[in-house]
């Protein structure tokens, strides 16, 4: 039987380019620089190099000793990306695509951020390499990621508030779309996520599918096998996607994708677009045709969820054709969830995990007891903690 032929930019029925007309030139331009830069020997030794001696990979693949005996079941290892330079997995892609813009002549970057860490990678990208950048942030994840907007400011980037529609991701990206329209000619606008227009989906998959092909190394030299279940965190979903991409052919892993339940599916404050929600179906934001929350007008639905980074309506194309698929299982955790697995994550391996992660430690919480002693699960751990504390104490009711 005859494979059917692929659609550039396409994930089965999901993904595409719905911008503006003005914009198409911008993404042809990004696409046909990509492709230039991941065969230009110069290019990608210089960018191999920064991943090395500026980022610090690889990371550690951790065995969570303490965490596995607490939770007993099967044995469980953490992907360490929190100990990226920067605190996450965002700053693998912020320098490709930083690399990529001065490839392009571009001498301005800009950005959306959501907890914070995407816009300080890229800030730090920006200050490497001698660019100006800016970044739009909503005001809600302002107040709650202070000490992130202050390392931006420190790095010499301007935080743009956004004050409009839930004054979260959401609406940063649409900001930082308008100002990459007028500015295209010297901008370039780093997606921090696997979604968006084509072909940035494609672009941030391939820079920190890294994440996995690292992982699978590494377990291999610790237990000589794969492993039986990958768990992430999935927002827009670049940490998700940087470690499913190495195991998707390999059928006998099972792959967890965990979405920010916020206060309960039937709260309506949530960000669960993948997990079975009546509010959540196809339909195209910021660039792409994903799954998508909506209002019973098609409207896009506010959000909810205590980690800013998850706080999104929309999802990553491919993570919409994993889902339909069957490939990845998707899930979801609670904001009292996700809050009790860092507790417990900072008590039992003297790790504190950024809140997105959280929500991938909470999946094991109520999983790992079930599985048998010799199972292997990997989290995903993809950022550390510290912007977090100040939300958490608020959360707990603790004064800092």
């Amino acid at each position: 039987m005859k494979r059917k032929k692929r659609t550039p930019g396409y994930f089965g029925r999901f993904g595409g380019a719905y911008v503006p007309e003005t914009l198409m030139p911008a993404l042809a331009e990004v696409e046909r620089a990509f492709a230039a830069f991941q065969k230009d020997p110069l290019l990608q030794r210089e960018f191999r190099e920064l991943l090395k001696t500026y980022n610090g990979r690889p990371t550690p693949l951790y065995f969570a000793r303490g965490l596995s005996a607490h939770l007993g079941g099967c044995r469980i290892y953490l992907k360490r990306e929190d100990l990226n330079h920067t605190g996450a997995h965002k700053i693998t892609n912020a320098l490709g695509q930083a690399i990529l813009a001065k490839y392009m002549g571009k001498t301005r970057l800009i950005a959306e951020t959501g907890a914070g860490q995407h816009g300080v990678a890229v800030a730090t990208a920006a200050a490497l390499l001698g660019m100006k950048c800016d970044i739009y942030m909503g005001t809600i994840d302002m107040a709650r990621q202070r000490p992130n907007v202050f390392r931006m400011d420190l790095l010499g980037t301007r935080v743009i508030p956004v004050d409009g529609g839930g004054k979260t991701l959401k609406d940063a990206v649409n900001e930082a779309l308008r100002d990459w329209t007028a500015t295209v000619r010297y901008t370039h606008y780093i997606f921090g996520s696997a979604l968006g227009a084509h072909p940035f989906p494609t672009i941030v998959r391939t820079f920190q599918s890294v994440i996995g092909r690292e992982t699978k190394k590494q377990l291999f030299a610790a237990e000589g096998r794969l492993p039986d279940f990958i768990v992430a965190c999935v927002g827009g979903g670049s940490n998700a996607i940087g470690i499913f991409d190495a195991f998707l052919r390999d059928k006998t892993v099972k792959l967890v994708g965990v979405e920010a339940g916020g206060l309960g599916l039937n709260s309506g404050k949530h960000a669960t677009r993948l997990s079975p929600t009546p509010n959540s179906r196809p339909g195209i934001l910021h660039g792409s045709y994903s799954y998508v929350l909506q209002d019973r007008n098609g409207q896009i639905a506010n959000t909810h969820s205590i980690s800013a980074g998850l706080d999104y309506s929309g999802v990553g194309p491919q993570h919409s054709f994993l889902y339909k698929t069957g490939r990845v299982r998707y899930t979801y955790a609670t904001d009292r969830e996700a809050v009790e697995a860092f507790s417990l994550l900072c008590e039992c391996e003297g790790i504190i995990p950024a809140l997105e992660s959280a929500h991938a430690v909470a999946y094991a919480v109520k999983e790992a007891p079930k599985r048998p002693r010799n199972d292997i699960m990997v989290i995903n751990l993809s950022g550390r903690g510290d912007k977090d504390i100040f939300t958490v104490a608020d959360y707990l009711g603790k004064k800092i």
